[in-house]
């Protein structure tokens, strides 16, 4: 036995093995840290009033509803899962928000309450999603996919194609103000960012996810109840979904199915970009927050530079394209949940 304990070659071999992939860990997991310093940096030098006080706040205030959207699809692709239902969820939540608040098409006045009913409809469609894809064994990117179309439709169906405006004093309140310097909406999603770090590390739920996704047979061969996590996960996901789509109410000021346009990829971006791979169990949402402030610094920094809309689309697109092919090489698996 050597001085280190092990009693066989093959033993210094394996444990040489396990060291050399932790540290390969911990340089990939520090290389999204890596690149947001270095757009900070060119962006600053480049990109004229990037760091002006104004600036940063506008930042931040474009981060609150992708790092929202994150926190959800950071639990569904731990699992190795896909939530493409944003889009049409955010837009259905935010849509019948505005119509419940005071507005200009409605005669409701139910304040917060109606905030309260457009998460929990986020909640209850991310179930029926997640009920869905156990039971039917329908793959979850095909579920969420349909259940978008879904939901958009019903959202242009509440307004009747006449969007309605908001005049509720505290969400123009929300969409205006700020708290030391950072907008009260980039606070919620700090405080969603929060629960969602509880319930990952301080959570019999986290770990499970991490379990599932890492080895979904292993996991159910220990007693974990599989199909209860998965729907777990999906409603969370919806729930976040809600929540984002009452800030995007909040900040366009109005209820249309536009708000959640564009939403989906963005947060997927980040939760990728950020280090959590498609095939699951490795990750988490620290990362994603990491990832969320990437995309967000380049979308910004896209625009000070004049870059056109269409090219900014194309290099989202190509980010992202990127970051999953580096992802499934690493995780050596394949995405089909």
């Amino acid at each position: 036995m050597d001085k280190q304990g092990y009693s066989s070659p093959i033993a210094r071999e394996f444990a040489q093995e396990m060291a050399r992939r932790n540290r390969i860990e911990r340089i990939v997991g520090l290389a999204p840290v890596a690149i947001l310093a270095f757009l900070v940096i060119v962006l600053s030098l480049v990109a004229d009033g990037f760091f002006s006080l104004y600036n940063m706040q506008s930042v931040l205030s474009q981060l609150s509803i992708p790092l929202v959207m994150s926190m959800g699809l950071t639990f569904v692709i731990l699992l190795g899962g896909t939530d493409l239902s944003g889009e049409g969820l955010g837009g259905f939540v935010g849509s019948i928000v505005v119509l419940m608040v005071l507005n200009t098409r409605t005669n409701l006045d139910w304040g917060l309450w109606a905030a309260v009913i457009g998460v929990a409809a986020g909640l209850m469609v991310g179930t029926i999603s997640g009920f869905i894809h156990v039971y039917g064994k329908m793959p979850s990117f095909i579920v969420t996919y349909a259940m978008a179309s879904v939901m958009a439709g019903f959202a242009v169906l509440s307004y009747r194609g006449q969007p309605a405006m908001s005049k509720y004093e505290f969400f123009i309140t929300l969409a205006r103000g700020r708290f030391l310097g950072i907008p009260y909406l980039t606070w919620t999603a700090l405080v969603i960012f929060a629960i969602s770090y509880v319930l990952q590390e301080h959570t019999r739920f986290g770990s499970y996810v991490f379990a599932i996704g890492d080895n979904e047979r292993v996991a159910k061969n220990t007693g974990i109840n599989i199909n209860r996590i998965k729907i777990l996960v999906f409603a969370w996901s919806g729930l976040c979904i809600g929540v984002a789509g009452v800030l995007g109410a909040i900040r366009i000021g109005r209820g249309e199915v536009v708000i959640g346009t564009g939403t989906v990829f963005p947060a997927i971006t980040a939760v990728v970009v950020g280090g959590t791979p498609l095939t699951g169990g490795k990750g988490g949402v620290v990362h994603s927050l990491i990832g969320a402030l990437i995309v967000t610094v380049i979308n910004n920094g896209l625009i000070l530079l004049g870059v056109n809309t269409y090219y900014q689309a194309a290099i989202q697109g190509i980010i992202i394209i990127t970051a999953v092919a580096l992802s499934v090489r690493r995780g050596r698996k394949v995405v089909t949940k």
